[in-house]
Formats: C-alpha cells, sequence, structure tokens
C-alpha cells in the first residue's frame, strides 16, 4: 500500500526550531533597544511640542502640532553658542596633551623593559581606582594658586594624565609585532621616529576610540567646571544647562528643557555616528572586552 504523506525532511523542526529561536531573539534585542532609546524619542517629541500646550495627564506625548520654538527660546534664554565654544575650546585642551602624554607613556611601557616598570605602570592604573570627587579639594587648591580661577586652562589641566588613555594604547602597541621596531632601530631611527612613522599608524583606531571616549567624558563633565567656573565667558555646556534649568521663569517647561538637552548632546551624537566604526575596532584591537 503506498503512502500518500509527504515526509519531512531530516532535521526540518530543527530548522524551524533555529528559525523560530532567531525571530524571538530579533525581538527581543528591538524591544531592549526600544526600552534604552525611549527616553531620547521622548526628548525629540518634547522639544517639538509648542510652548503654550502643558503636560498633563495622558498627553504626555503628543502636542497639536510640532514646533521649533523651544529651540529658538533655549538660544535666547542662554548663552549656548559662546557655552560650545568653551566646551570645545576645554576638550581640545585636554585632548591634544593627553593623546602626547598617553601615547608616549604607552609606547614606553610596550617598546621597553626598564626596572620597576610593572610597579610605575601599576601605580598608574590606580588612578583609575582613584574617585574623581577625592580630587576635588586638592585640584581646586592647585589651580588658585596658579592663579587659573574661571579659566578654560583651569578645567583642563587637572586632566592632561590619562591612566585609561596610557592603557589602552599600551594595549594597542603590544599588539604590534616588535620586529618592525626592532628593524627601525637596526636601521638608526630614534625613538620619536619608531612611535611616529610605525606604532601610532598601525594603533588609529585605538587612538580614534581614546578620543572619542575622552571627548565624551570631559564633554559631559560638570562637577568639575560647576566648581571651577563662575561667568558665561568660561562656563561649559553642561553647567550653562544646569544653570538653565535655574531659571525662575522657566518653570517646569519640560519641552524647553528637552530641546536644550538635545542642543547639547547633539554633537556628540554626530561624531559618535561618524567614527563609530573605528570606535569598535579600536576597543576589538587593543584587548579589551
Amino acid at each position: 500500500m503506498r503512502e500518500t504523506g509527504r515526509m519531512l525532511p531530516v532535521g526540518g523542526l530543527s530548522t524551524i526550531g533555529r528559525r523560530a529561536w532567531r525571530v524571538g531573539g530579533l525581538l527581543l534585542a528591538v524591544g531592549i533597544a526600544l526600552l534604552w532609546t525611549m527616553p531620547l524619542i521622548w526628548s525629540v517629541i518634547a522639544s517639538l511640542r509648542p510652548q503654550n500646550e502643558p503636560f498633563a495627564r495622558g498627553q504626555v506625548w503628543f502636542g497639536s502640532g510640532l514646533s521649533v520654538s523651544n529651540y529658538f527660546r533655549a538660544f535666547e534664554l542662554a548663552p549656548f553658542g559662546r557655552y560650545f565654544l568653551n566646551t570645545v575650546m576645554m576638550v581640545v585642551a585636554i585632548l591634544s596633551v593627553q593623546l602626547v602624554t598617553s601615547s608616549l607613556a604607552g609606547f614606553a611601557f610596550a617598546f621597553y623593559r626598564f626596572p620597576g616598570d610593572k610597579i610605575l605602570f601599576t601605580i598608574i592604573l590606580t588612578q583609575m581606582m582613584i574617585p574623581t570627587v577625592a580630587l576635588l579639594v586638592p585640584n581646586f587648591r592647585t589651580i588658585r594658586v596658579l592663579g587659573l580661577y574661571d579659566t578654560i586652562w583651569a578645567m583642563a589641566i587637572p586632566f592632561w594624565g590619562s591612566a585609561f588613555g596610557t592603557f589602552l594604547l599600551r594595549q594597542s602597541f603590544l599588539a604590534i609585532p616588535r620586529d618592525y621596531g626592532d628593524a627601525a632601530r637596526i636601521d638608526g631611527c630614534a625613538w620619536h621616529m619608531i612611535l611616529r612613522h610605525i606604532y601610532l599608524p598601525m594603533a588609529v583606531p585605538a587612538v580614534i576610540a581614546f578620543s572619542i571616549s575622552s571627548v565624551n567624558w570631559h564633554w559631559n563633565n560638570l562637577l568639575w567646571p560647576l566648581i571651577i567656573t563662575q561667568s558665561d565667558t568660561t562656563r561649559p555646556l553642561t553647567v550653562g544647562l544646569a544653570r538653565f534649568t535655574q531659571l525662575g521663569e522657566i518653570g517646569a517647561q519640560w519641552g524647553l528643557m528637552s530641546a536644550a538637552t538635545l542642543i547639547v548632546a547633539l554633537p556628540l551624537f554626530v561624531l559618535f555616528v561618524i567614527f563609530q566604526r573605528r570606535f569598535m575596532e579600536g576597543y576589538m584591537t587593543s584587548g579589551l572586552k
């Protein structure tokens, strides 16, 4: 008697199961992504809400229309242009020196061997374990002695040395075959030429990753600039935003606050989107998980 039913292929159920798991994992990832981005989505929607429409119960999302008036109002209430310039100057003053000091230190620990190198490297890494709050008082006293209070340099000088940058670049330099440096030294290249022409070009992803991390940290830093500045001529964006919330005439205008917050965060978002691939490559090639 001939069977009329068609047999399932071997492994058919396992294939269906794998597809179900894949779809389930995709839906879970999308749900988590939406959950994480929900505050950002709400901020964008709130910033486009008309100013004359207050937030009420059941009306915390969409208003009657879309308006960019909150952004223009935010620029009228606070000199965000000046705050932005101060922030860029502070970040450049910090990062330019950090790249020099971290590159030199990372190259020394990766290429050379000298007595006490591991102990010294461990001491440098302990800086990452010290809370930033614990250094506020000594840093403030140093800045006052130097006469740099309420200046861009006052916000930058305490961060010219970076233990994280030293560690990241050292790990990247260790991943480069030492034969390149030894061959260059045999050919008569000085140490700075080896660093400039061999090690740094091969560690560009790590340099970009550290640069983005440093810019992100100091762009969002609030406590130290809040303590060391007192005028709009030196305040960065974060301090300007904090002062922006204290203006009495603003009250609880969440649309206005959302617009001001997005103005502060937008440059960092654009920077990360542009260098996203290099940022990930830097951490992958440095051996960090």
